[in-house]
């Protein structure tokens, strides 16, 4: 057993930033803390997204289920094929919830930010986990476990 974390003691956790450039049309603001990651391919994660800030588009490409901590998280589903969002819904602390694999979507913290704790799993044994995209669908990155694990270890 690992020892204990404080989710809401911020300075206990490592956290990667990630903002966004000239190439993004809407303001991304947001940070990370890996929590456990294992070989088997499953990811337990914190996300933190700066107030009225967005994550990259993108799709969860393994099994996620989430909770929101603090805050609130604005969810938008993303078309590709016409380039809108659709069916867009807020979540709010204690909302929890689980997809499978394939959805596309964006998520911005509300007006005080958003604290989520994430659980994502690829039972295909592959690690793979999520790919950003761009609005017309073309990857621009992807995240796999292989690569989480060497990021924790260094």
């Amino acid at each position: 057993m690992g020892k204990p974390k404080n989710l809401f003691n911020e300075e206990e956790l490592d956290w990667k930033h990630y903002q966004g450039g000239k190439d993004f049309d809407y303001h991304i603001d947001y940070s990370d803390a890996v929590l456990d990651a294992r070989e088997d391919g499953r990811l337990e994660i914190l996300v933190k997204w700066e107030p009225n800030s967005y994550c990259h588009l993108h799709k969860h490409t393994a099994d996620t289920s989430s909770v929101v901590l603090k805050g609130e998280l604005h969810v938008s589903d993303f078309d590709i094929e016409t380039g809108k969002e659709t069916n867009k819904r807020i979540r709010n602390v204690g909302d929890f919830v689980h997809k499978e694999a394939g959805d596309i979507h964006m998520e911005k913290g509300g007006p005080e930010g958003a604290l989520v704790l994430f659980t994502i799993f690829d039972p295909s044994g592959q690690g793979n986990l999520a790919e950003s995209i761009t609005k017309s669908g073309k990857v621009i990155s992807s995240s796999n476990i292989k690569n989480i694990l060497k990021r924790i270890s260094n």
